[in-house]
């Protein structure tokens, strides 16, 4: 011990102790809070809700979100300006479902409706984000039209740019295609650009993975495959190259903001994404992820105000600017609380 001690002194005038010690920077929480280099903030957030037509009801596999109906909707939206969350992202249940998903790019569907609903209530308060996929909205489950049992990538982009534009014209904020169609930035922009609406950003869903952590989502939205897989237009969960083509692609397609998702078993990515790009960049905290925090806090196995600031740290940490999280009204309340 000695001999360590006098390596680390060396051969310092005056014999000053220089054995590193960064537990001095730790020693109580000011102390910690001042040096803190990763900070999650509300208006980092953006909140994913459910709207259907029919009752609200409680998704069972994701406690504490519930499907609403747009009248129960509008009054939940109510409480997020003055929690600071700055957005939502909607999913919609339609009433009915057909094999092109036509309900998607009906200016009276349900999410149109809704979001006509929403600015009526918060007026400007409130940035709404719109999902553009067909998974919703198909018989199938697929998220694009069948031909031959398979999705034809360039008749879908026909249906995704409507419905891009119908969403617009409600009031959405940001377009989100998550449908992993190839061209799908460019159709839409071209469609919003027609149409007068140059303005309107793209948040793409730049590398999505064909992940295990969408199961709770899908019961939620009731957009399970009938058949198949999504692993044909979903990416290899194995695969980092190839996210960075994906990414590459909506960049210059025309996207303004870049998503991965799922957010933490794709760390790496959202790190390679942000030291490659100077766009923002958004990371999804998805279904599965939420429902395996919330199961664990429930049996008493995790801290689970502890675990979500961690999982959001980790994901600010990576490269993230924006976070889409269910945990977001729960967190902003912690936040108030503090």
């Amino acid at each position: 011990m000695n001999d360590i001690h006098n390596i680390k002194k060396g051969d310092n005038e005056g014999g000053a102790d220089l054995i590193r010690r960064p537990r001095r920077l730790r020693k109580n929480a000011l102390l910690r809070s001042l040096v803190r280099e990763t900070t999650v903030a509300v208006d980092d957030l953006i909140y994913p809700m459910f709207v259907t037509y029919d009752r609200t009801e409680p998704i069972l596999s994701m406690p504490g979100i519930y499907r609403y109906c747009v009248e129960d909707l509008c009054r939940e939206v109510e409480k997020l300006p003055a929690l600071g969350i700055p957005a939502i992202i909607l999913f919609g249940i339609p009433e009915c479902r057909d094999e092109v998903g036509s309900s998607a790019c009906d200016s009276e569907g349900i999410v149109p409706t809704a979001f006509r609903a929403i600015r009526k209530t918060v007026g400007d308060s409130l940035l709404l984000v719109a999902d553009i996929c067909l998974c919703e909205y198909t018989s199938h489950g697929h998220c694009g039209i069948l031909r031959d049992g398979e999705v034809d990538n360039d008749a879908t982009l026909v249906q995704l740019a409507i419905a891009a534009r119908v969403c617009t014209e409600a009031g959405a904020d940001i377009i989100a295609p998550s449908d992993m169609m190839d061209g799908r930035v460019a159709a839409i922009r071209a469609e919003l650009d027609c149409f007068g609406y140059s303005g309107t950003p793209i948040m793409s869903y730049a590398a999505k993975y064909a992940s295990a952590f969408y199961g709770p989502f899908r019961e939620a939205a009731g957009s399970t495959p009938q058949f198949g897989d999504r692993k044909g237009y979903q990416m290899d969960p194995a695969n980092r190259r190839e996210a960075m083509r994906e990414v590459e692609l909506d960049v210059l397609e025309g996207a303004d903001i870049l998503m991965v998702k799922p957010a933490m078993p794709c760390l790496d990515i959202i790190r390679e994404v942000r030291d490659s790009y100077d766009l923002p960049i958004a990371a999804y905290n998805v279904s599965g992820e939420y429902a395996m925090i919330k199961a664990a806090a429930m049996n008493g196995w995790l801290d689970e105000r502890r675990a979500v600031s961690e999982t959001l740290t980790s994901i600010k940490r990576a490269g993230a600017d924006i976070i889409l999280t269910y945990h977001a009204m729960e967190y902003a309340r912690w936040v108030q609380e503090c």
